[in-house]
């Protein structure tokens, strides 16, 4: 019965077994407790026609066991009235019934171990479902930490990887030598402009020490 294959696949099932091998355990979880719901609802349901098979299999039983003793009272009465040939039909239709009956007799017995292994797969289930929707919070709470304390030794790795150290290093050397670049271009402008005022200051200090020179000589500018 593949419905009995199904369930005891997941009663069998591991649970934390079933969260380490999926992408998304939580997914993953939350979908084996629905398909044991699912399975649950269908084994109550085999159960539940099961049991009503059984009960019928016993009612016909019933029926043909009183249908060949009735058959036997006529042979009897057929024998009491001296009609031989009456009794000897009457005797064959209540073989006929009889085995009949021995072959409900053995349904019934069959009908009845299959009632008695659905039920035990029920039960089974039925506490596999229970254990599940116990731990499901707890395997649950369990992975998101996992998965956090993962993303934080990710985080310290990538912090602690010398490539990108080397390469902060870099950068930073970079910026140091463009800052430097930066103020020595500034002073060469500065310097620049510093000679040429110094030098309209010296051009303006020949003018007055000639003017003095001519002064002091009589000469005219």
């Amino acid at each position: 019965m593949a419905l009995m294959e199904r369930v005891t696949t997941l009663v069998r099932a591991n649970l934390n077994d079933l969260i380490d091998k999926a992408e998304d355990p939580e997914k993953m979880i939350k979908q084996v407790i629905l398909d044991m719901q699912n399975q649950l609802l269908q084994v109550k349901t085999q159960v539940a026609i099961a049991i009503a098979d059984q009960h019928l299999l016993e009612k016909k039983r019933t029926e043909n066991q009183d249908k060949a003793a009735e058959w036997v009272r006529k042979a009897e009465l057929a024998v009491d009235k001296k009609q031989d040939d009456l009794a000897r039909a009457a005797i064959e239709r209540s073989m006929s019934y009889r085995t009949l009956e021995e072959n409900f007799a053995q349904q019934v017995a069959d009908q009845a171990v299959q009632v008695e292994n659905l039920k035990a797969a029920l039960r089974k289930l039925d506490q596999k479902l229970a254990e599940a929707q116990a731990k499901s919070d707890v395997l649950i709470a369990q992975h998101r930490r996992s998965r956090a304390l993962n993303k934080a030794g990710d985080a310290r790795m990538a912090a602690g990887d010398s490539s990108s150290a080397a390469a902060f290093d870099r950068m930073k050397g970079k910026v140091q030598h463009s800052e430097a670049l930066s103020q020595a271009k500034t002073e060469l402008t500065a310097d620049s402009l510093e000679d040429r005022l110094a030098s309209l200051e010296k051009q303006d200090e020949v003018e007055r020490l000639l003017n003095e020179l001519k002064a002091k000589r009589g000469v005219e500018g």
